[in-house]
């Protein structure tokens, strides 16, 4: 139960039930759910849930794929701000009609607008899009960024900057903090190196408010 790290607050929830008993009783800026969550049944219960509190959200991993197929269901559940962060097979399950089109970048603005939510359509080529046909595309992601457990950390950071009250367009554009921190950490990085390292990319920005 993360003992060996004293930061990190840790409950233990059964159900979907006690997940939103949690969320009632206590004051949360914004939530993120789906990295090694499982993707089972269970967990289209618990991402209801979350949805349901109105919190501003980041969906990423197995949150994306328990909806498979079913975008117009997790559309009709988002109530407040939200992300979501697939990598090139995740959102081609979760948007099987969009995988066919050659332009990722239209692709991702038309994931956005049914959604109503920012799609972060990650790769060497990052395309960020918002319901309103805004987007980013972000280049500067190195290879070193290719382990496990990077894009947790991405979702992460988005989630974070959410919480502080950023717009969630301009919240997924931590997506270049991110790379910039793998650029700047260099060869033998791995997940858990990240956030430090995103700390320092942010330092060298500046005061971003």
């Amino acid at each position: 139960y993360a003992l060996d790290q004293p930061g990190a607050l840790v409950y233990r929830l059964e159900n979907a039930r006690s997940l939103a008993t949690l969320l009632a009783a206590r004051r949360f800026d914004a939530a993120l759910i789906g990295p090694g969550a499982g993707a089972d049944a269970g967990l289209i219960d618990q991402v209801e849930t979350v949805l349901a509190a109105a919190l501003p959200t980041v969906l990423d991993a197995d949150a994306l794929t328990v909806f498979a197929g079913a975008a117009n269901r997790l559309a009709a559940l988002i109530q407040a701000p939200a992300v979501i962060t697939p990598h090139g097979g995740e959102f081609s399950r979760l948007f099987p009609d969009l995988v066919a089109e050659a332009d990722k970048l239209a692709a991702a603005r038309a994931a956005a607008r049914r959604l109503g939510a920012v799609v972060v359509l990650k790769g060497a080529d990052t395309v960020i899009a918002d319901p309103e046909g805004r987007a980013l595309i972000n280049d500067n992601a190195p290879p070193s960024l290719a382990i496990g457990g990077s894009g947790d950390v991405l979702a992460g950071l988005i989630c974070g900057l959410l919480a502080r009250g950023m717009p969630p367009f301009w919240a997924a554009a931590a997506v270049w903090v991110h790379g910039a921190a793998a650029e700047a950490w260099g060869p033998g990085l791995i997940a858990e190196d990240l956030p430090l390292a995103a700390a320092k990319a942010w330092a060298a920005l500046g005061d971003f408010g």
